[in-house]
């Protein structure tokens, strides 16, 4: 079976990339056990807890990345490197994520052998 990768490394609510990508994961899940998923860059922010998505007029989608539980989504990384630019840690996240070096978020990533990017 295909590995699957989704990275997000946008920022919340600016795109519907987050949320289309959110959608496109939970949808791949029906279909595929073997999927990792890496928060990068400004895509970190996507988990941040206590968003105010109605300010800016967006759909609060950001509480459904709690259903990768459900969906039984356990490879979830986030960069380290992107936390620490942003002055944040896992504790400051909606979800429990494994917190991973640059290096070793390349490696994982490298295993698999489809990327979606959002």
């Amino acid at each position: 079976m295909t590995k699957l990768a989704f990275i997000f490394n946008s920022f919340p609510h600016t795109t519907v990339a987050g949320r289309e990508g959110l959608d496109a994961l939970l949808a791949a899940s029906a279909y595929s056990e073997d999927i990792t998923v890496f928060f990068v860059g400004n895509g970190v922010t996507q988990l941040l807890k206590a968003q105010l998505p109605n300010e800016t007029l967006s759909r609060d989608y950001i509480s459904a990345f709690k259903l990768m539980d459900l969906y039984d989504i356990e490879q979830v990384y986030v960069c380290q490197r992107s936390l620490n630019q942003f002055g944040l840690s896992t504790d400051n996240l909606l979800i429990d994520v494994t917190a991973l070096e640059t290096d070793e978020l390349t490696q994982k990533l490298a295993l698999c052998q489809q990327v979606l990017t959002f």
